[in-house]
């Protein structure tokens, strides 16, 4: 099974190529692919209406639009579900009213974004190929950093998790257990690493956010860059390159999308100099602008003649 992720300024014509990718890919493999994005149009660019699960198009070919708001609040009551069972004994500290202010935590869309990715990519066995089409850059950037960060936050809380263990194992040393037959209404705290609930769950997060690093990371992820001949465009592509090499995603390709004889002097400019930014060779693949509507209406939105995936 192979990943890859369609990122880029918005409006540049992520989804399309996206979409395009995907009809030609099918032809061959079955492929899944899902938007990410908060203002979704690949069910316009298909024609049909989609919802937060996957909708078979043609037998090769499914789709998906990801309710982001949905997402963030299942997201937020599984999380607050596991802290008011495991810290139950913290009654007294009225947590609710913490746990009521979550859902306006900064992270928490990503985190939503970051988990439906994992999930997708855990029960998409059955595929040859999943799809992202992704939000505009900022968004994408920090929802794909997220495994790294994630990643150094639990290790630091699994020492100071296992330092509490510790704290509690001392305490009960120098208590003593209780006799046989005393009354002691106290709440016996665990302090064996294998029986603490907490650690537990942070092993199995760290397990699984190790995981997805190492996919993001691996010869079976690519990310394809999709840019516009201008010099916003160009801007914001440099941002992203900077970025991906930062946080070591493979960028596989660069889609140069809406050229026209107008500006393909333009369009020649900035792949260049994309190119050369990037620092070594990657394959470019220019697809034109339809400028006449008559064509464009004659013909459905992921129908490109241009390849796009032979260099995937």
């Amino acid at each position: 099974m192979k990943v890859i992720f369609y990122t880029g300024k918005g409006g540049v014509g992520k989804s399309t190529m996206a979409a395009a990718t995907a009809v030609q890919l099918s032809k061959n493999h079955r492929v899944l692919i899902t938007s990410l994005d908060p203002a979704h149009n690949l069910g316009d660019i298909f024609g049909v209406t989609l919802k937060d699960k996957q909708t078979k198009f043609a037998s090769n070919l499914f789709l998906s639009e990801v309710d982001l708001q949905k997402r963030s609040r299942e997201y937020l009551e599984r999380e607050v579900d596991v802290l008011t069972r495991t810290y139950s004994y913290l009654h007294a500290l009225n947590l609710t009213n913490y746990f009521n202010v979550l859902k306006y935590s900064p992270g928490i869309e990503e985190y939503a974004l970051l988990t439906c990715i994992e999930e997708t990519i855990r029960k998409g066995n059955d595929f040859d190929y999943l799809i992202f089409d992704t939000p505009p850059t900022g968004l994408t950037l920090r929802f794909m950093a997220l495994p790294r960060v994630t990643i150094t936050w639990i290790e630091r809380l699994m020492q100071i998790r296992r330092q509490i263990l510790d704290k509690r194992y001392t305490i009960q040393k120098v208590r003593g257990a209780p006799k046989e037959g005393e009354n002691n209404p106290e709440i016996k705290l665990k302090y064996d690493e294998k029986d603490d609930d907490v650690l537990n769950r942070l092993k199995a997060l760290d397990e699984n956010y190790q995981s997805l690093n190492r996919l993001l990371q691996g010869e079976d992820c690519s990310v394809v860059l999709v840019f516009n001949p201008d010099l916003l465009a160009l801007r914001e592509s440099e941002r992203l390159i900077e970025g991906l090499r930062d946080l070591g995603l493979p960028l596989r390709l660069l889609i140069d999308n809406k050229v026209t004889k107008d500006n393909e002097d333009t369009a020649g400019q900035v792949e260049k100099m994309l190119v050369r930014y990037f620092g070594k060779d990657i394959p470019v693949r220019r697809v034109e602008l339809a400028v006449n509507i008559a064509c464009q209406l004659g013909r459905c939105l992921y129908e490109i003649p241009e390849d796009l995936v032979s260099a995937l």
